[in-house]
C-alpha cells in the first residue's frame, strides 16, 4: 500500500527538480508571483474572516438589544408573544419565538416559517442567565443568526430572537469575489513585475555568462566588460582577475617556450653535426685521432649543457607555485649545503668568506638550496683564480658578493630575465637561466633579490627572506590568528 507522506516527498522532489531545470530568470518571475500569491492569500483570508466576525458581532449586538426590549412586553403575554404579529415580524425582519425550559416552544399566530430552536435556547431557558447567539436555520431552510435572551420575572422561558443571514452572507459573498479578482491581477502583476525585475537584474549575469561562453568558444582572454553593482560586480572582477592571471600565465608559457626553443637549438645544432661526423667517421676514417677525442669532448660539453638547460627549464616550469610542504628551515644549514658543492666545483686558489647568523625561514629546503648553489656557482664563475667570494647572512638579509668584472649598468634591469646573457658573458658556459631560477625562488618564498656592485667592485647579489633569528619566534611569526 502506498503511504500518502511517500506520495507527497515524490511530488516534492519532482517538483523541485522541475522548478530546477528552469532559467534563473523564469523561477525569480516564479518565486516572485508565489509569494505575492501567498501574502494575498494570508491576507484576504485574513480580512474576510475579520470582516466576517465584526458583521456577526454587529448582528448579535442588535438582536440583543431588540430581544431585550422585547423580554418585557413578551413576558406579560406569552401565549400571544407580547402582542407581535406576522406583519410586524415582517415589517422588522425579525423572527420571535419563546422556548420554555421543558422543550415547548411559542411562535407567533400566522407565521408561516419558524426558528428551529436548538440546545443552546433552552440551556437559556433552564439557567434563567447569559445571552445565547449561534447561526441557525429556520423551516425553510433558510440561514438565521438567532439570539436567546431570558424573559424577566418568568423563570424557566427565554425569548429567541432571529433574523435571516441573507444580506449579511451576500455582503461575504461579495467581498469574497472582490478579494479573488484583486488577488488574481495582483499575482499577474507581481508575475510581470517579478519578470521585469529579474530580466532587468540578471543582465549583467546574462553578460557575464555570454563572455564566458565567448572566452571558452574562441580562447580569447581579454578581460570583459560587465555591467552591474554589488556581488555581480565582484564576480566579474574576480572572472577578469582570472583572465588576467591566465593570460599572464599563457604569455609567460609562450615566452618561455619560444626562448627554450631559441636556446635549444644551438646546442642541438652542434651534438648532431658532431654525430654526423662521427658517423661518417665511422665509414670513412677520415678523422685522425686526436680531431675525434676533441668531437667526443665537444659532444659531451654539449651533451652536459643540454642537461643543466633542460633541468633549468624543468624547475622554471614550476613557475608561481608555492612551496607544496613548506617547513621550518634553518638558512644556514642550506647555505653550508650549497658552500661544499659550490666548493668542489670552483677552481684552486678561489676563497669563501663566510659569515652566518641565526636565521629560520618557512620553505621548501632543496628549492632554497638550489636557488643558493646558482648564486655561489655565478660568483665562482666570474671570480678571478685568486679571488675570494664572500658570503653574509645578518639579519634576514643574505649576501654573495665576488671580485669580477661586475655587471654593467645596462644589464642590470635585465639580469633576472629568463636567457638573458651580457655581451662579456654570450662566450661563457652558461643557460642565461640561473639567476632567473632564483628570483624565482626567493619570490615564492615571500622575499626579493636585488642586484649591484660590491665594495670589492665585482658583483653582489642581496637576498631578502622573511623569518626570524630563533625557532621560537619561527613559530609565533607563522602561528595562524583566529
Amino acid at each position: 500500500m502506498i503511504q500518502p507522506a511517500a506520495v507527497l516527498q515524490a511530488w516534492r522532489i519532482r517538483l523541485r527538480e522541475k522548478l530546477r531545470s528552469f532559467p534563473l530568470q523564469r523561477r525569480v518571475a516564479l518565486l516572485t508571483s508565489f509569494a505575492v500569491a501567498v501574502a494575498v492569500a494570508v491576507t484576504g483570508m485574513a480580512g474576510y474572516f475579520t470582516l466576517r466576525l465584526a458583521l456577526y458581532r454587529s448582528l448579535d449586538s442588535e438582536l440583543t438589544e431588540v430581544a431585550e426590549a422585547l423580554a418585557s412586553p413578551v413576558a406579560r403575554n406569552i401565549r400571544n408573544i407580547g402582542g407581535l404579529t406576522e406583519f410586524t415580524l415582517e415589517a422588522g425582519n425579525f423572527s420571535v419565538a419563546v422556548v420554555r425550559a421543558d422543550g415547548q416552544v411559542f411562535f407567533v399566530q400566522g407565521e408561516q416559517v419558524h426558528l428551529e430552536v436548538g440546545d443552546e435556547e433552552l440551556a437559556v431557558a433552564r439557567l434563567h442567565n447569559g445571552v445565547s447567539a449561534r447561526s441557525g436555520v429556520a423551516t425553510d431552510g433558510r440561514p438565521y443568526r438567532m439570539v436567546a435572551v431570558p424573559l424577566e420575572g418568568l423563570d424557566n422561558y427565554a425569548l429567541v430572537l432571529g433574523r435571516p443571514l441573507n444580506v449579511t452572507n451576500d455582503t461575504l459573498s461579495s467581498l469574497w469575489i472582490v478579494l479573488l479578482l484583486f488577488g488574481a491581477t495582483s499575482v499577474v502583476l507581481a508575475g510581470a513585475a517579478g519578470t521585469a525585475v529579474a530580466r532587468s537584474g540578471l543582465r549583467p549575469v546574462r553578460q557575464l555568462t555570454a563572455a564566458v561562453e565567448y572566452v571558452a568558444q574562441t580562447d580569447d582572454l581579454t578581460p570583459i566588460s560587465v555591467t552591474g553593482s554589488g556581488d555581480v560586480a565582484r564576480l566579474a572582477d574576480s572572472f577578469n582577475r582570472m583572465l588576467s592571471s591566465l593570460g599572464s600565465s599563457r604569455e609567460r608559457q609562450q615566452r618561455l617556450i619560444a626562448d627554450a626553443g631559441h636556446e635549444l637549438r644551438t646546442p642541438l645544432t652542434s651534438l648532431r653535426t658532431n654525430i654526423e661526423l662521427l658517423s661518417l667517421d665511422a665509414t670513412s676514417q677520415m678523422l685522425s685521432e686526436t680531431d675525434r677525442r676533441e668531437i667526443f669532448g665537444d659532444v659531451n660539453a654539449q651533451l652536459a649543457e643540454f642537461t643543466s638547460l633542460i633541468k633549468d627549464l624543468v624547475s622554471l616550469a614550476r613557475d608561481d607555485q608555492v612551496a607544496a610542504a613548506p617547513e621550518p628551515i634553518d638558512l644556514r644549514d642550506v647555505i653550508t649545503a650549497a658552500l661544499e658543492r659550490a666548493r668542489r666545483r670552483a677552481p684552486k686558489g678561489v676563497e669563501f668568506d663566510v659569515e652566518l647568523s641565526p636565521l629560520y625561514v618557512m620553505g621548501e629546503s632543496d628549492d632554497l638550496e638550489r636557488a643558493i648553489t646558482n648564486l655561489l656557482d655565478n660568483a665562482v664563475k666570474w671570480s678571478p683564480p685568486d679571488g675570494v667570494v664572500r658570503i653574509y647572512l645578518e639579519g634576514d638579509r643574505f649576501r654573495v658578493a665576488d671580485q669580477g668584472p661586475g655587471i654593467a649598468d645596462a644589464d642590470l634591469p635585465h639580469i633576472f630575465d629568463r636567457f638573458y646573457r651580457a655581451d662579456t658573458a654570450r662566450n661563457t658556459p652558461g643557460t642565461g637561466l640561473g639567476l632567473s631560477i632564483v628570483a624565482q625562488t626567493v619570490h615564492r618564498h615571500g622575499g626579493w633579490i636585488t642586484a649591484g656592485r660590491s665594495a670589492q667592485g665585482g658583483a653582489e647579489f642581496t637576498v631578502q627572506l622573511p623569518g626570524a633569528t630563533t625557532r621560537e619566534d619561527l613559530d609565533e611569526l607563522t602561528q595562524p590568528i583566529f
